[in-house]
């Protein structure tokens, strides 16, 4: 027995040893590597199976052919956009040359935004473009929960499908695990076409589990949008006081309705491996919509070669002039955020972040406790939200831009999963998005007044900081 124990122990430190290596070869952010490092040495086993589940990186990897992706984004980026009197703003300049460079995410005119920020309006909101659709109705969704106000959208959606409107549904195979297969095969049985995002099964469960598609957007006819935090799940509308999950969703109309319509298309492909690029999926838009706001539908995903949402919150956060303000339920920002935060703070740049009093993690809360304490040394003002649980993912800088979408300030949103924010730039849309921000700051508190910003003992400050070293892979 002993003899058989110490073969198990050899063998186990020769694959933690072959892991370690292939960590270091993949030369991914120093802190990354040695948060992956660490749980595999001092967690036999377990660390080998959480880094094969989870760990390989899969961004080099080629999942979509260049020819079908020019024929998803150029054909109708370019030729079916035409904008007129397009100047775009020269403080921004840079940043949207940054998203077309890198994301082929082009910059539209006559945009406008309609924000909602409470789950009754937006799903009502919801639920009328649905029956109100006329061609197709494009759902892109983290979670689709089967619960009563899942049924209720589900059902909309079969009384579409069966007034001949063409319904397409993306839910992702991780945010659905507790969803029954018979919830969405309802949804096939009455004409839906439902497909899960990189479902996970064995023995391909090890490289796509850690790679999630986050994005909550929806087109109907290609007219009407929305992007934003919310998942189609009762929590949004069931909660009260305490329990009431705060979001933020987008409806969008005008000339980004091409960018949202071409973000949910690739993801098809992705899926279904159909090429959706008929310009009857990009109607000429009505004029109905005259607006100065220019947008950017912006999506990011761990098989780009850049983390595009990111780049762009770095470049903004640098060139911001007097203020940033973010919401954002997870705080856990990468080295480059973090750097980019501090820099702009000690410049004189008044950076204010709200989140959650209490997460919906209690890893990811104690992780961020180190984070928010080196942002509240560094100069920038952090709030805890106590009207709820804080869900909203939001970013306002200057008077003159905002971004609102699925990306938290955090490594997974940043460099796992596949997230779209919209960005926007006008100043009376950042003004909005400016006041949705002071109103939810008058229901925080600062960090410093609550029991979580004071100095913890030695303990507590040991436990926060062996967390923090795991944020990478939370």
């Amino acid at each position: 027995m002993h003899g058989l124990y110490l073969t198990g122990v050899i063998i186990n430190e020769i694959i933690a040893a072959v892991a370690i290596v292939h960590v270091l070869m993949d030369n991914r952010q120093p802190a990354k590597t040695m948060a992956w490092a660490l749980v595999i040495f001092f967690v036999p086993v377990v660390g080998i199976l959480l880094y094969v589940f989870f760990g390989i990186n899969t961004r080099k990897e080629r999942m979509m052919s260049q020819r079908s992706m020019d024929q998803l984004t150029k054909r109708s980026m370019l030729e079916f956009a035409e904008q007129h009197d397009l100047h775009l703003p020269e403080a921004y300049r840079q940043t949207i040359d940054l998203f077309v460079n890198q994301n082929m995410a082009m910059p539209f005119n006559n945009t406008k935004a309609d924000i909602y920020t409470d789950g009754h309006s937006f799903f009502l909101e919801l639920l009328h473009a649905i029956g109100q659709a006329r061609h197709h109705i494009h759902i892109d969704m983290y979670i689709f929960a089967d619960d009563a106000l899942g049924n209720l959208v589900a059902d909309a959606l079969i009384d579409s499908s069966r007034r001949g409107v063409e319904v397409r549904v993306i839910y992702d195979d991780v945010g659905c695990w507790n969803v029954s297969h018979r919830f969405f095969e309802r949804m096939r049985e009455g004409g839906v076409d439902v497909r899960p995002f990189l479902p996970v099964r064995f023995p391909t469960f090890t490289g796509k589990v850690n790679y999630r598609n986050h994005r909550k957007i929806v087109v109907i006819d290609g007219r009407t949008g929305f992007i934003g935090g919310m998942n189609i799940a009762l929590r949004y509308v069931k909660g009260t006081g305490t329990q009431a999950w705060r979001d933020t969703m987008v409806r969008i109309t005008g000339g980004a309705l091409y960018g949202l319509q071409r973000a949910f298309l690739v993801d098809w492909y992705f899926v279904d491996r159909t090429l959706i690029s008929s310009r009857k999926y990009y109607p000429q838009p009505d004029g109905s919509v005259a607006s100065a706001c220019i947008a950017q539908i912006v999506t990011s995903s761990p098989i780009a070669p850049y983390p595009d949402i990111m780049q762009g919150y770095v470049r903004i956060i640098l060139g911001a002039r007097r203020y940033i303000y973010i919401e954002t339920p997870y705080f856990l920002p990468t080295e480059p955020v973090l750097f980019a935060m501090k820099t702009a703070s000690v410049g004189g740049i008044d950076i204010r972040i709200i989140v959650p009093r209490h997460s919906d993690s209690r890893f990811v809360e104690w992780a961020g406790r180190s984070y928010l304490r080196n942002m509240v040394e560094a100069g920038v003002k952090i709030y805890m939200y106590t009207a709820g649980f804080m869900h909203s993912k939001l970013l306002v800088c200057d008077d003159s831009l905002a971004t609102c979408g699925s990306t938290n300030v955090d490594f997974r949103s940043f460099e796992n999963n596949f997230e779209g924010n919209a960005f926007f730039y006008d100043e009376e849309t950042a003004m909005r998005f400016k006041q949705v921000f002071l109103a939810d700051q008058e229901r925080s508190v600062l960090f410093n007044d609550t029991a979580q910003g004071k100095q913890p003992n030695f303990m507590a400050r040991l436990w926060e900081s062996l967390i923090r070293l795991l944020s990478p892979v939370l």
